[in-house]
Parts: C-alpha cells; sequence; structure tokens
C-alpha cells in the first residue's frame, strides 16, 4: 500500500515547461529539487501555444492556471478552413454548455513564454526548489541509493536521490539511457511567430478580433492563427512539406518554398503570408513511442520521453499531465522507484497514442485531391458541439497513480 514518504532530493534536468513543471509538482508533493538548465539564464523561444482543456486541468492542480490565464485568451471557437477555396470545413464551439459539461476547464491559447514565465515565477517562490543555469549535464552515475550528476562547466557533482529527465527533443540523457539515435523528421518545417495585432488590416483584422483558432488545412501545408497576449500579439504558424529534404543538409524548408507551396492557396491565406515570420525555420521532429521511461533512479519526461508533432496541439500538454503524474507519485510512494513506475504506468499508454494519431491528423489535414474532398464532406457533417472525436485527447485517462 502506498505511504506517506519522507522529502527525497529529485534533480530536474531541463528548464523548459515540462522541466520546470515538473520542479513544481515534485516541490508540492512535499520534495526538495534541484533544476539544472544548460542556457545562462531561464527562457523560452518559440511563439503561440495551445493549451486544451487537460493542460488547464494540469497548470489548475500545478497551482499556476490563474497566473496563466491573466495573459491567455479563451478563444470561442477551433475552426478548420480549408487553404485553397476559403471554405470553412468544421468548427468546433468552446462556449458551449456540451464543452462546458464535458471538459470543465477552458481551452486557452497563450504565448509560450507566458506559460514559461508563470511556471519559472512559481518555482522561484517555492522554497523547497533550488534553480540553477549554466550547468550542462555531461552524464549521470547511478547506484541502488542515489544519482550522481556531472557537468560539463566544473567538476562539481550533484547528488540526489532520484533524477527527472526533461532535456527536450535531443535529450543526452535519453541517448545515454535508451540509445534510439536521432529524432525522426518528417520533412515539414515550420514558419511562425507572433505579430502586433495593430499591423493587421482587413481579413487578418477580422479573423483576429474573433478570437478564433483558424486552422487552414492544404495538400501539404497549412496554415494557423490566433491571437495571445490579451489580444496584443496574433501567433500565425505557416507549415509544409520540403521537396528538398535530405538528412545531411540544412538547406531545406525555405522562404522560397514557403511561397512556392503557399502560392496557390485563397485571399485569405496570401495576405497573412507576407506577415508570417521569416526570423527562423522549424524542422519538425518525433520519435516512434517507447515503454521504457524509467531507467534505475532516472527517468524521462515530456519530449524526452515522447516528442511528437504539433498536429493535435498536445506536446507542452503532455509534459505538464506527465509533471501531474510524477508529482502525484512521489506523493504517495516513500521509494523512488516504485513512484518512477506508477508515473510510467498512469503515463505510457495515453501518450504512446497521442504521438501516434498526432503523426495521423497531420496526414488528414494534409490530405489533397480526392483525399481532401472527402475529408471536406465528412467533416462539415459535424456539429459544433460534437467533440466526439477528440474528447479522449482532452480527457486524461486517470486522474489518480495506480496502486502498486
Amino acid at each position: 500500500m502506498p505511504v506517506t514518504p519522507d522529502p527525497l532530493r529529485i534533480a530536474v534536468v531541463g528548464g523548459g515547461i515540462g522541466g520546470l513543471a515538473a520542479a513544481l509538482a515534485v516541490a508540492r508533493s512535499g520534495h526538495h529539487v534541484t533544476l539544472v538548465e544548460r542556457a545562462a539564464r531561464f527562457g523560452e523561444i518559440g511563439a503561440g501555444l495551445q493549451l486544451a482543456p487537460n493542460a488547464s486541468l494540469a497548470l489548475e492542480e500545478l497551482g499556476v492556471l490563474t497566473a496563466v490565464q491573466r495573459s491567455a485568451v479563451t478563444p470561442p471557437r477551433l475552426v478548420m478552413m480549408d487553404a485553397l477555396t476559403g471554405d470553412q470545413i468544421t468548427s468546433l464551439d468552446l462556449r458551449s454548455a456540451a464543452y462546458t459539461e464535458r471538459f470543465t476547464h477552458p481551452y486557452l491559447v497563450t504565448h509560450r513564454t507566458d506559460l514559461h514565465a508563470a511556471l519559472l515565477s512559481a518555482c522561484r517562490e517555492h522554497p523547497a526548489i533550488t534553480l540553477r543555469t549554466g550547468h550542462t549535464v555531461t552524464h549521470v552515475e547511478q547506484s541502488a541509493s542515489g544519482a550522481k550528476l556531472h557537468f560539463d562547466e566544473s567538476s562539481e557533482i550533484l547528488t540526489a536521490d532520484a533524477v527527472v529527465a526533461a532535456d527536450g527533443l535531443h535529450s543526452r540523457l535519453r541517448q545515454a539511457l535508451v540509445g534510439d539515435g536521432e529524432p525522426v523528421c518528417s520533412r515539414y518545417v515550420a514558419f511562425r511567430g507572433a505579430l502586433p495585432t495593430g499591423k493587421m488590416t482587413g481579413r487578418m483584422s477580422q479573423h483576429a478580433a474573433s478570437e478564433a483558432v483558424m486552422v487552414w488545412a492544404g495538400p501539404r501545408m497549412h496554415l494557423v492563427q490566433y491571437p495571445v497576449r490579451r489580444g496584443e500579439l496574433y501567433n500565425q504558424v505557416a507549415v509544409f512539406e520540403s521537396d528538398h529534404y535530405t538528412a545531411d543538409s540544412d538547406d531545406w524548408g525555405t522562404e522560397a518554398e514557403l511561397e512556392e507551396r503557399f502560392a496557390g492557396t485563397c485571399q485569405a491565406i496570401r495576405d497573412s503570408l507576407p506577415l508570417v515570420s521569416r526570423d527562423r525555420r522549424w524542422p519538425l521532429y518525433d520519435r516512434l513511442p517507447i515503454d521504457n521511461w524509467v531507467h534505475g533512479r532516472i527517468l524521462l519526461l515530456g519530449d524526452a520521453a515522447h516528442p511528437m508533432l504539433q498536429y493535435l496541439a498536445q506536446g507542452a500538454c503532455q509534459a505538464l499531465e506527465d509533471a501531474v503524474a510524477l508529482g502525484q507519485a512521489l506523493g504517495l510512494f516513500s521509494d523512488p522507484a516504485d513512484a518512477f513506475a506508477a508515473y510510467a504506468a498512469q503515463r505510457r499508454e495515453r501518450a504512446a497514442r497521442i504521438q501516434t494519431n498526432a503523426r495521423r491528423f497531420g496526414e488528414i489535414c494534409h490530405l489533397e485531391g480526392m483525399g481532401a474532398t472527402l475529408r471536406n464532406v465528412l467533416l462539415s457533417s459535424r456539429m459544433p458541439d460534437d467533440f466526439d472525436d477528440i474528447s479522449w485527447v482532452w480527457t486524461p485517462t486517470a486522474t489518480g497513480v495506480p496502486a502498486l
């Protein structure tokens, strides 16, 4: 039977959204946390982020939902449009009675840096959390009684009872423990960023004022738009498959390809495309699911455990679910091995299902020709308050940690 544990010393590797959420969850469950981040200062890059109700629930359980809501936008609808014709395909009403009764927690859109800042502030305020920057973990030694973290910058050794590897898509600890090579490149690339709403005119301004999440689906490409930061910024993400991908080159997914792929789209997209940020291109990666998230006193969390493509908007959401499940497990079991096993048992199957279905939804979104026509006909028959297809994604499979 689970028992109330004595405080453990937990090291968290990685200061992104998953790592900060994990540190907060572990500390709130009664343990001491040292989080190490390799960058010289904490920060998050990127643009907008969708937080489905499963993420809002996790944020509430972490005690930061109110802080996130101060800058987040609560969109009234999710809308899928045909990128070629400009016609609406389907929508979901996020303010309907059906939504509220089914999910309770809000669907939010926010700037990634705003979510990161809320989690970082909560970690800094928690007395059981120590945050260290400029610490790059080279390797971890573990024994039956604990683990030792070694760093690239110094000969310092950090001793802990257990380690949470939340070091992202290119996790060094995952590579050492799992050895499954490089992430899988989807051959798709994203150009993304947020611009001040005051710079927009015409149809873009109308879409921003509606506060809806707009997904323009087209052949081997799509555009996502929604407001963030109290509506002061408008997030745009243009995604497309490159015809010039090679594994040994970075010369693919260029601006010229972006323009070429979107050339045949409707006027609304052509109006928007010049304002899509071109500062950086983001190749899109994932991995196949794995079962071995736990390796002795080291566990994988977030993208280190289950990197996924963005087509279900669940990457950060699943990292937040991981954090909550870990905190619950460490609040119940005195032995880290038992806690880690309970965490993995709760999370593995669900995260794997979302990983694989994210790929499938991307294929549906990017259909062309007759496939796109059939998709549009099928989805157009859905009612805006019909959440049956997505409810399994937005509802965690369990609210508690299974007993061992």
